[in-house]
């Protein structure tokens, strides 16, 4: 696939994530070639269907696609997940299952636990997807900071404000490094758990520089954070991947090179 190829692909998909979520836009995607696309190249569709789930908003079920094609099973199907603090999930393909606790748009459903399965694939979606939160948030403060004047001036003049934004540019470009970078399971655990800290990182400052206005239902940026939440927590959160990613280090006594330069 030539870059034309994977814009109008970037294009087609950002439209239909655009003004379908949840159950329709799984249908949708299927009637696209989803199945297909993940099946022959899994390292274009991930990262492109993922990162544009963040940066719309929309959600699907595409999670269990990819963990299913992992361990060459059948596409469509759901898998239980763990979630952090003990917690098992399983994501629904049923928009009548939505109503999680901190986003009721995810159709997810506590169950109990699950049987072991192969995680880095899903990390890394899961990676993919928080970074687009987090990008989607950083465009909308950074919006806000150009247009708001305070005090006659452009927010976006005010140093702590270009700080909080410059602070949550790296943090989201050091995370999709370690996504580009993840080969195995220990780089997709911590590309995961530097995404997860990244999309926080977003969350945060998005949200001081949005000031009274980012707590409103009314405004865009509610639904990125607690979507950013929820995702953080899916796999492994931050905190819990990296206390995972030290006991390994320490278990194995070296640090393995994840780049070569």
């Amino acid at each position: 696939m030539d870059a034309a190829e994977r814009d109008l692909l970037s294009e087609t998909l950002r439209k239909t994530m655009t003004v379908a979520s949840g159950q329709a836009l799984d249908t949708a995607l299927a009637d696209l070639g989803w199945a297909e696309l993940l099946t022959d190249r899994p390292d274009i569709a991930v990262p492109l269907a993922f990162r544009l789930l963040g940066e719309t908003g929309a959600q699907a079920p595409l999670l269990n696609d990819v963990l299913l094609n992992t361990m060459d099973r059948p596409l469509g199907g759901t898998l239980p997940l763990p979630y952090t603090g003990g917690m098992w999930i399983v994501w629904e393909r049923d928009d009548s299952a939505a109503g999680a606790a901190l986003d009721a748009g995810l159709p997810l459903r506590s169950v109990p636990a699950g049987a072991s399965v192969p995680l880095a694939g899903g990390r890394v979606a899961l990676g993919w997807w928080l970074l687009g939160t987090g990008r989607a948030m950083l465009a909308l403060a950074r919006q806000h900071a150009v247009d708001r004047v305070q005090f006659g001036r452009p927010l976006a003049s005010f140093q702590a404000v270009r700080h909080r934004l410059a602070e949550t540019l790296v943090a989201l470009d050091g995370a999709e490094a370690t996504l580009v970078a993840a080969t195995d399971d220990l780089g997709a655990l911590l590309a995961k758990a530097a995404a997860g800290q990244a999309a926080l990182t977003a969350a945060r400052h998005c949200q001081q520089v949005l000031g009274g206005i980012g707590f409103t239902a009314a405004h865009d940026l509610h639904r990125h954070v607690r979507r950013a939440m929820v995702l953080d927590g899916l796999l492994g959160s931050a905190r819990e991947l990296t206390r995972e990613a030290g006991a390994l280090l320490r278990a194995g006594g070296s640090a393995p090179r994840l780049v070569h330069l």
